[in-house]
């Protein structure tokens, strides 16, 4: 089977869950709080894992309890470590996620991530054409910059999560194979073009996730709604990681986009119906089946 490589963040979610957010100013009483492997990255690694991908894990943690724990989750959970690097006397990366009101809120706090950076000589031992490299925006954009047009210039597929949203370069789009905003980062990627317009520019790159309405994409002749499923909400934390590493893992078994694209839904909307970002994240039995439901 061909390789997902995620090159990305790595950190431990810090979750409360409350009732409601504070304001500004305000102290709560929450009802719960839990340390949860986490960041966009692993998240995304473990969904691909889970749902029958080969997959290796690209990122840095540090020398720290958090690092140990997430080290153990990845192998727990078959994705390979042996590009996991553990810096000395780095902090691991941390997620403070409050959920509240039926969705969350979340700051992201780099540290180890920050350190994700790469030589063309790695590159080169790290990527080869049975790969397809998935990436997110919680490591620096250089390194997203470079690793992109890397695989541009070797034909090796890219599929970009743009989140945390930020600006980008219309190079990095180009170079990129797939890219997978939700509406917000659509918005601020592009403006206030309609989105059908906009995604008739990129025919089969452009897929934006749009929470209970599903999934849009434009295949170069029409565009495709793709709806999401009914699911009992426990927590939204992951439905976006989820769908990322579901559809690297369809598009590396050689499903055409649309039905990567729809075993993505399924997954992703699985996810919700569990705690925290990977908690809830579905097997490739549990899709198959709900799928055929569908």
């Amino acid at each position: 089977m061909k390789r997902i490589v995620v090159i990305g963040s790595v950190s431990m979610d810090l979750v409360v869950t409350t009732d409601k957010r504070p304001q500004a100013g305000e102290t709560i009483i929450g009802q719960a709080f839990q340390t949860v492997p986490g960041g966009k990255g692993a998240n995304q690694a473990v969904a691909a894992a889970r749902l029958g991908g080969r997959v290796e894990m690209v990122g840095c943690v540090g020398s720290d309890e958090f690092g140990q724990r997430i080290r153990q989750n990845f192998e727990q959970n078959g994705v390979g470590t042996h590009h996991l690097r553990t810096l000395d006397g780095e902090v691991t990366g941390t997620a403070h996620i409050v959920l509240a009101e039926g969705d969350n809120s979340i700051v992201v706090v780099q540290s180890a991530n920050k350190q994700v950076v790469f030589t063309e000589a790695e590159l080169e031992q790290l990527l080869d054409d049975d790969t397809l490299v998935l990436l997110q925006l919680e490591i620096p954009i250089a390194t997203v910059e470079q690793v992109s047009a890397y695989c541009r210039a070797r034909h090796i597929p890219v599929l970009l999560n743009p989140a945390p949203s930020q600006p980008l370069t219309d190079e990095l789009l180009e170079h990129v194979t797939y890219v997978t905003p939700n509406e917000h980062e659509c918005r601020d990627l592009f403006g206030d073009v309609p989105l059908d317009e906009v995604l008739r520019r990129y025919p089969n790159k452009l897929i934006v996730t749009e929470g209970v309405r599903g999934v849009r994409f434009f295949d170069g002749e029409m565009v495709h709604q793709i709806p999401a499923i009914q699911a009992d909400v426990v927590d939204t934390t992951g439905a976006g990681d989820t769908f990322n590493g579901a559809l690297a893992a369809a598009l590396m078994e050689g499903s055409e986009l649309r039905e990567a694209v729809r075993f993505a839904v399924v997954a992703s909307g699985l996810s919700v119906e569990g705690f925290g970002a990977q908690g809830g994240m579905p097997n490739r039995n549990d899709v198959m089946r709900r799928l055929e439901r569908v």
